[in-house]
């Protein structure tokens, strides 16, 4: 089959008939017909049409060694450093489409099945571990251009260290039986972006030593399986105005929590079960974060080059350019954008084969950049709010220009360089981004993309190398 096209996507997802639930209600019908969920689905549909144009299909797909059919670069597993390029020019042509707004787009998760398939000889011995399934997952995805959503992060009932689930009902997700036929599973699992919105779903157990057994797992299977549902957040979408929600009309994404209802998982899908010890190391041990940091920041870069545009427009919109204090706010994007792109580079110059002989870019650069980026997406997000001040609440929408106050707006909101309206859609376009729920959720998003920050600056400090300096100590010991 290989890679696929816009409808041929859509026709996919909306056969699947994936039991969603929205606001009280079960959700009936086309998802890409559903006023929540279409303008999402138009836009990934426009990211497979755009891998399948003949402009593009060069940087966009590989020839499949198995089936030997055009596939979707993201799913490469690069042997070399001019791979590793291929694959960043790929994710960013993708981030482009979207403005980097997409956590969730397909590339993501591709790299995510790509990593575990590159380092799945790691299992090879191990108790309850299969990583021929792996293979034969990340094969099957390649070869049908399958989109993934995942979960791994347990309900927050007691954060406590001392907490241990001891509830007679499963509340995370459990291994609660095991048949001829696979895995039994009930509980619950957070925080699957686009939970239902896609072919299938990649569950696995968060890192760590204390995971009980039951606890244990990996997994991917259908979203349409049986007993499967997932429980939607309420929705951004302000509405289908491009004028009044020029972002969340097109780029939200769901978020959904995932219940298993005794939900029968084939054994031919399981990576590994019951083995705490793999659990927590597999996604070290993997390439896993070195693979999926390098999709992330790449897109994070187009992401904050937007915010840089955004943040421009607004100051040549109100022609505050001269002012010294607008200058350094814009100069701290700017340094935000280099330094990141800086960081890239690097671990792509420091790339190095790994022991299974993939090109794996190097970790503490992307390390770096991951601790970097909580704290600055905030603060762009807050440059934008200070060099818009009173002008991103006074917003009309686009019926007020339509109506007979339309001759008012147009006298009394326009901008320095711009008609009343262009100026409206810039300062609506930086509010979407940075103060409706949409682009609040963007910002609490990138806080905790890898996890909590204080975790990530730990895992940091852990693995640096840090004596490059002890011989100079030593100088005077």
């Amino acid at each position: 089959m290989g890679a696929i096209n816009g409808s041929e996507y859509i026709d996919r997802i909306d056969q699947l008939n994936t039991e969603i639930w929205l606001d009280g209600a079960k959700v009936n019908g086309p998802l890409s017909k559903n006023a929540v969920f279409k303008g999402l689905l138009k836009t990934k549909a426009e990211l497979y049409d755009f891998q399948m144009s003949p402009s593009m299909k060069k940087e966009m797909t590989y020839i499949s060694p198995t089936n030997k059919e055009q596939v979707g670069l993201s799913y490469l597993q690069p042997k070399t450093k001019v791979d590793l390029r291929k694959r960043r020019i790929m994710i960013e042509h993708w981030a482009r489409q979207t403005c980097g707004l997409l956590g969730r787009s397909p590339d993501y998760l591709n790299t995510v099945i790509m990593s575990f398939a590159s380092s799945n000889s790691h299992l090879n011995g191990k108790e309850n571990c299969f990583p021929e399934h792996i293979q034969s997952l990340y094969e099957m995805a390649r070869d049908k251009d399958l989109s993934f959503t995942h979960t791994f992060i347990t309900p927050q009932v007691n954060r406590s260290q001392a907490y241990f689930e001891s509830s007679e009902e499963p509340i995370s997700a459990k291994i609660i039986g095991q048949t001829n036929e696979g895995l039994l599973i009930k509980g619950a699992r957070l925080l699957a972006t686009q939970g239902g919105l896609t072919d299938e779903v990649l569950v696995f157990s968060t890192p760590r030593f204390s995971c009980p057994n039951e606890e244990a797992f990996a997994f991917a299977i259908p979203s349409n399986t049986k007993g499967l549902r997932f429980i939607c957040r309420e929705s951004f979408v302000g509405g289908d105005s491009s004028f009044n929600y020029p972002l969340s009309s097109r780029f939200e994404e769901m978020d959904s929590m995932v219940v298993f209802d005794n939900v029968l998982v084939p054994w031919n899908r399981v990576f590994f079960h019951h083995n705490a010890e793999v659990a927590a190391d597999f996604f070290s041990v993997s390439s896993f974060h070195p693979f999926a940091y390098h999709q992330v920041i790449i897109r994070q870069i187009v992401k904050t080059e937007f915010m840089l545009s955004v943040a421009e427009a607004m100051v040549q919109t109100i022609n505050v350019s001269e002012y010294l204090h607008i200058q350094q706010k814009i100069s701290e994007i700017i340094i935000g954008i280099e330094t990141m792109k800086a960081l890239l580079d690097k671990s792509e110059y420091d790339a190095a084969e790994d022991s299974w002989g993939y090109m794996r870019p190097s970790i503490i650069p992307l390390q770096v950049a991951s601790n970097i980026y909580p704290e600055i997406y905030p603060r762009f997000s807050e440059i934008i709010q200070l060099i818009g001040a009173s002008g991103l609440v006074m917003l009309p929408t686009e019926k007020d220009f339509q109506s007979d106050i339309g001759p008012d707006l147009v006298r009394y909101l326009q901008g320095a360089t711009k008609t009343a309206e262009d100026r409206v859609k810039i300062f609506r376009l930086a509010w979407d981004l940075t103060m409706s729920s949409f682009g609040t959720r963007q910002t609490q998003y990138e806080r905790y993309f890898f996890g909590d920050p204080i975790r990530l600056a730990s895992q940091l400090y852990k693995s640096y190398p840090k004596d490059n300096g002890r011989d100079m100590i030593n100088k005077f010991s």
